[in-house]
């Protein structure tokens, strides 16, 4: 025979066991032999520790997909800001006003675009490395020299590859670009 045990309760517990123990195939007496076990041993609940475990590698994933894509967005920005600064000739005072109205332009057309594409939940990250990756799929296994262009040879150096202009000579970076090429 099974001890009997009395307790106290609170209104809207009772209320609730009252509704659960209509329910076909059981009462108040297993309903709450239930929950005194799930409360007493909990490590028998092995299926709210699995669900947990579950979504804990499931963010875990999350986490390592956006690091990943985080490394690669800073990566390309700072190859975009190095190859920018080494081609970009300095303007003429003359010309800075106009240049800034116009880079003002250009920059809330950047803006508008972005919203766009952060709006619409295409990522254009997730695009670029897809392309590329059916496209050429071993470029991420090769060693490719550090500044050298893509499909270049490994021993060509970026000197090597650089276009040359009319005269047969190679373009001469702008001052920033010259400052940058020695710091990097």
């Amino acid at each position: 025979m099974k001890p009997k045990l009395s307790a106290y309760v609170s209104d809207s517990v009772a209320q609730r066991l009252e509704l659960a123990a209509r329910r076909p195939g059981t009462n108040k007496s297993a309903i709450v032999d239930a929950a005194l076990d799930r409360f007493l041993n909990p490590e028998r609940d092995a299926s709210g520790d699995a669900a947990l475990i579950r979504r804990l590698d499931r963010m875990s994933r999350q986490l390592d997909r956006a690091d990943r894509d985080l490394a690669i967005m800073a990566e390309t920005i700072a190859l975009f800001v190095r190859y920018y600064l080494t081609i970009t000739p300095p303007l003429p005072t003359g010309d800075q006003d106009a240049a800034r109205a116009l880079g003002r332009e250009r920059f809330e057309m950047f803006v508008a675009q972005v919203g766009k594409r952060v709006a619409s939940g295409v990522r254009l990250v997730a695009d670029v490395m897809e392309q590329v990756s059916t496209s050429n799929p071993d470029l991420f296994m090769r060693h490719l020299e550090e500044g050298a262009p893509l499909g270049a040879n490994k021993g060509q150096t970026t000197t090597e590859s650089r276009p040359h202009d009319a005269a047969g000579q190679q373009p001469e970076p702008s001052p920033a670009g010259r400052e940058e090429v020695g710091n990097v």
